[in-house]
């Protein structure tokens, strides 16, 4: 496995062309997409043939140091799902969204906060980054939560948009926190 990251519990490591399972499982369960689509699966072609692609093409884009990981438990290496660092398709490199999607059984054991925690360091260590942000719907506590964790800031709200309004919270929008290199170092 080509290592990316690894923190104490997960090594997360760049998808290849042969992940399009992975990322099907994960995007067929209902309370994994409930913020997402509502909780409606992501149909398999348009991960084999839009989503994992595109995955595969930020890896050439930012040189592999950016983009989608798939996340592995070091103890027994079950996929747990993915984390997220990447500008902006068109954005400056160095302001960057952080994100995540776990499996159900990698819920509540502090994953996403340990990933994230160390994908921050990574960022603001190695890659140059000035400011990251992640976003969330509103009523999503448990995603706002670990933001608030990794102390983040609420920066902005926003409108749900169009394609998201079925899903249920909608009417809530959605949130924005970020984070500054500057505030990152302090202690």
């Amino acid at each position: 496995m080509d290592i990316y990251l690894e923190t104490d519990r997960l090594a997360l490591r760049r998808f290849t062309a042969e992940d399009a399972d992975l990322l099907i499982e994960l995007d067929s369960d209902p309370a994994v997409m409930r913020y997402l689509t509502g909780g409606d699966p992501t149909a398999p072609e348009i991960v084999r043939e839009r989503h994992l692609p595109n995955i595969l093409a930020g890896y050439e884009k930012w040189g592999g140091d950016l983009g989608l990981f798939a996340a592995h438990e070091k103890d027994g290496g079950a996929f747990i799902g993915w984390f997220i660092l990447r500008p902006e398709p068109e954005g400056p490199l160095d302001e960057v969204e952080l994100g995540y999607r776990l499996r159900q059984a990698a819920w509540g054991r502090g994953y996403a906060t340990e990933g994230s925690r160390a994908l921050l360091g990574k960022a603001f260590t190695e890659l140059g980054v000035r400011m990251v942000w992640a976003e969330t719907m509103s009523v999503n506590h448990g995603s706002r939560n670990i933001m608030e964790k990794l102390r983040m800031t609420l920066a902005a709200t926003s409108p749900t948009p169009p394609d998201m309004e079925m899903i249920e919270g909608s009417e809530f929008g959605g949130v924005r926190y970020e984070i500054t290199k500057e505030q990152w170092e302090q202690p």
